[in-house]
C-alpha cells in the first residue's frame, strides 16, 4: 500500500538526513518517486504547503536543503523519498550582494532569502531574461546544482551601477564582471536608443 506524501514526513526524513555540517547530498539519493506535493515556492521566494504560507522559517530552511532540480522539475528528495513540488520562478531569491574589486577583478557575493550564499563566477553564472512582450527583465544566479536565484528588483539596481561594457564575438556588450568571468546582459546599443 502506497503511502501518501506529506510535509510532515518528508521534513521528518529531512531532518533524519542532516549530517550536522553542510547540505545533505541530495545528488546521490535516488529514491523512487512518490507522487507530487501540494507545495508551492511562489516567484517573491513565500513557500506554501496545502494553499497556506509556510510560517516556521526553520521548516522552509530544512526543505530547501532537500531540493533539487531535475531537467524542468523540482522535487524535495530524502533517502527514502521523492515529490515532486511547483516553482513559479525561481526556488530562491537573491536579496542582497556584497563587492569585492573592481573591473574584471571583480566578485560578486550574493545572498538569498533562506540564508544561501554564492559568488558569481564560472561555475554560478548570472542570466538575464527578457519578458517577450514588456522586456522586462529577471536576473538570476546559480546557488547549487541547478538551482537559481531570482535576484531582487533593488539588488539588481546595484548591479545596474557596477555594469561595465566589454566587447564579446565582436558585439559591445553592457555586464558584470565576477570570478573572472564577464556576464552580459543587455546588448550596448540597446542601452544608447
Amino acid at each position: 500500500m502506497q503511502q501518501i506524501p506529506s510535509a510532515d514526513g518528508i521534513a521528518k526524513a529531512a531532518k533524519a538526513a542532516q549530517n550536522g555540517k553542510g547540505l545533505p547530498p541530495v545528488h546521490l539519493w535516488n529514491p523512487d518517486f512518490c507522487g507530487d506535493l501540494d507545495m508551492r515556492i511562489a516567484r517573491d521566494g513565500t513557500w506554501f504547503y496545502l494553499g497556506t504560507p509556510i510560517g516556521r522559517p526553520e521548516l522552509v530552511r530544512l526543505f530547501s536543503t532537500i531540493l533539487r532540480k531535475d531537467d524542468d522539475k523540482y522535487f524535495l528528495v530524502t533517502p527514502v523519498e521523492k515529490v515532486g513540488i511547483t516553482v513559479d520562478d525561481a526556488p530562491f531569491v537573491a536579496v542582497d550582494f556584497t563587492v569585492k574589486g573592481e573591473g574584471n577583478g571583480q566578485t560578486l557575493h550574493f545572498s538569498t532569502n533562506l540564508g544561501d550564499e554564492t559568488t558569481a563566477g564560472p561555475d554560478a553564472p548570472i542570466r538575464v531574461i527578457r519578458d517577450c512582450e514588456t522586456g522586462e527583465p529577471s536576473p538570476y544566479v546559480l546557488v547549487r546544482t541547478n538551482l537559481e536565484a531570482l535576484i531582487d528588483r533593488k539588488s539588481f539596481y546595484r548591479l545596474v551601477e557596477i555594469g561595465a561594457h566589454q566587447e564579446q564575438d565582436g558585439v559591445s556588450w553592457f555586464g558584470l564582471w565576477s570570478g573572472g568571468a564577464f556576464f552580459p546582459l543587455i546588448p550596448s546599443a540597446e542601452l544608447e536608443g
